[in-house]
C-alpha cells in the first residue's frame, strides 16, 4: 500500500480486539492479498472496552452460534503462541482455566437447563450440578435458594485482555496491516456503496470495503453512513476486593442467581453486576459507580459465600460496553444494500472472547463472500433493520 495511505482495500474503523482480529485474519489469509488500514483514535486504549474487561472466555451461552464462537476462542487461545508469534516471540495471555459457574434459583432452573442442552449439543464440556452436588464440590458456598448450577469443566476461564489485544495488533502489523492514529469523522457514499472515509486530521482514504468495529462508538460511526445502529456505550464498574479466608477449592468465575459475578485475581477477587436496564443510561461518562457495590454486589456475595461477609474493597475501575440495545448480541455481517459496508460490533460485553471468531468471520465474508467456519447469518444487521431481536439470555 502507498505510504500516504490515501487508498486501501479495507479500512477498519476501530483497532481494539475485534478490529485487530479482523486485521490479523485478513493479513494472514493467502486468498486476500489486499491492503488493510486500521484507524484507531487512541492507541493507548485508555477508554477502550478491551483492556478494561475482566477477560472472560466461556462457552456457556444460550444461542448455539455463541457457544461455537466460545469453542473457537478456546481453541485459538490454546494455539496463540504459534498463531501470533512475531520474530520467534510468542505471546502468553495467561489463560487461567478456572471455569464459569452459573447459578440458578428455582425460577431460573428451566432456562438454565435449556441453555445447558444447547451448550452440550454444540460440544461444550459443561457439567450440571444439583444443589447437593454444588455444596459438596464447593463447601464454601451457601446453596440456600439455589435450584441448580452449570460448571465449565474445560476451556473456560480468563485471560489478560490487553495482552491478547497487543498480540493481535503486533501480528497484524507484522503481516502488513497499517495502523493509523486518527478518527473517522465521515463516510462518503456513492452509487455503489462506500467510497472513502474522512479523518479528523483532514485526510481522506479511498477504500474498497469499510468494517465498522468501533466498539461503543459504532452507532455513531454507522450514522455517518446513514445507517441506524442501536449500539452505544453503557458503563460497567469492576470492583476489586480482598478476603482473608482462603476458598478451597478455588472459586470459578461465578455468576450468582442475582446476576452478581466474582472471580479470583491474584490474591484477591474481581466482582461486579450489570445495572437494571432502567438505571443503565447510554453515556460516555466513564466513572466508577460505588452504589452498586454497597446495594447489590456485597450483599449478594456475602449471602452466597459467607467468607465474603468480611471483605475489604481495595479498588475499582470503570469502562464502556458496546451495548446492542436491541438484543445484547453481536452484529456481524454485511449491510444488505451497502454491500461494501461490514459490521463487527454490539458484543455487549463479549467482544474480547468473541474477537477471534468475529475477525475470522469478517475475513471469510471479504475473501470468500460468505461464512465458511461458523454460520453467523443470524447475527447480520438485517435483524437490526427489521427489529427482529435474537436474544442472548446468558449476558453477565
Amino acid at each position: 500500500m502507498q505510504a500516504d495511505m490515501t487508498k486501501a482495500d479495507v479500512v477498519i474503523v476501530g483497532g481494539g480486539a475485534v478490529g485487530s482480529s479482523a486485521a490479523y485474519f485478513l493479513a494472514a489469509e493467502s486468498g486476500f492479498g489486499g491492503s488493510v488500514v486500521v484507524v484507531e483514535r487512541d492507541q493507548t486504549y485508555a477508554r477502550a472496552s478491551t483492556p478494561l474487561s475482566v477477560g472472560g472466555i466461556r462457552q456457556q451461552f444460550s444461542i448455539r452460534e455463541n457457544v461455537e464462537i466460545g469453542l473457537f476462542a478456546r481453541d485459538f487461545i490454546g494455539r496463540i503462541g504459534n498463531l501470533l508469534a512475531v520474530d520467534d516471540e510468542a505471546p502468553d495471555v495467561g489463560f487461567v482455566e478456572g471455569g464459569y459457574l452459573f447459578l440458578a434459583s428455582e425460577e431460573g432452573r428451566a432456562i438454565l437447563a435449556e441453555n445447558h442442552a444447547v451448550q452440550t449439543q454444540a460440544g461444550a464440556a459443561i457439567a450440571w450440578l444439583e444443589p447437593d452436588a454444588l455444596a459438596q464440590r464447593f463447601p464454601w458456598m451457601n446453596v440456600e435458594g439455589l435450584a441448580a448450577g452449570t460448571l465449565g469443566e474445560r476451556g473456560e476461564g480468563w485471560i489478560d485482555p490487553n495482552t491478547l489485544l497487543q498480540a493481535l495488533k503486533r501480528k497484524a502489523r507484522s503481516l502488513g496491516a497499517e495502523y493509523r492514529t486518527d478518527e473517522v469523522v465521515g463516510i462518503e457514499r456513492g452509487v455503489t456503496g462506500v467510497e472513502a472515509v474522512r479523518l479528523a486530521s483532514g485526510d481522506r482514504i479511498e477504500c474498497g470495503t469499510v468494517l465498522i468495529a468501533a466498539g461503543a462508538g459504532s452507532g455513531a460511526v454507522a450514522g455517518m453512513a446513514g445507517v441506524d445502529l442501536p449500539v452505544g456505550p453503557r458503563i460497567r464498574t469492576v470492583y476489586q476486593i480482598a478476603c482473608r479466608e482462603t476458598l478451597a477449592p478455588r472459586l470459578p468465575l461465578t455468576i450468582d442467581a442475582s446476576g452478581v459475578y466474582v472471580r479470583p485475581e491474584g490474591v484477591g477477587y474481581l466482582c461486579g453486576v450489570s445495572p437494571p436496564e432502567d438505571q443503565d443510561p447510554e453515556t460516555w461518562e466513564i466513572e466508577v459507580d460505588w452504589r452498586w457495590f454497597e446495594e447489590t454486589v456485597w450483599p449478594s456475595l456475602a449471602h452466597r459465600i459467607p467468607a465474603f461477609e468480611a471483605i475489604k474493597l481495595t479498588g475499582a475501575w470503570a469502562g464502556p460496553y458496546d451495548y446492542n440495545a436491541l438484543d445484547q448480541n453481536a452484529v456481524i455481517g454485511r449491510h444488505p444494500t451497502i454491500g461494501n459496508l461490514l459490521f463487527a460490533t454490539g458484543f455487549s460485553g463479549h467482544g474480547l472472547q468473541q474477537s477471534p471468531a468475529a475477525g475470522r468471520a469478517i475475513m471469510e465474508l471479504i475473501t470468500h463472500n460468505g461464512f465458511r467456519s461458523i454460520d453467523l447469518t443470524r447475527f447480520g444487521i438485517e435483524r437490526i433493520l427489521e427489529g427482529r431481536p435474537l436474544k442472548e439470555r446468558n449476558v453477565v
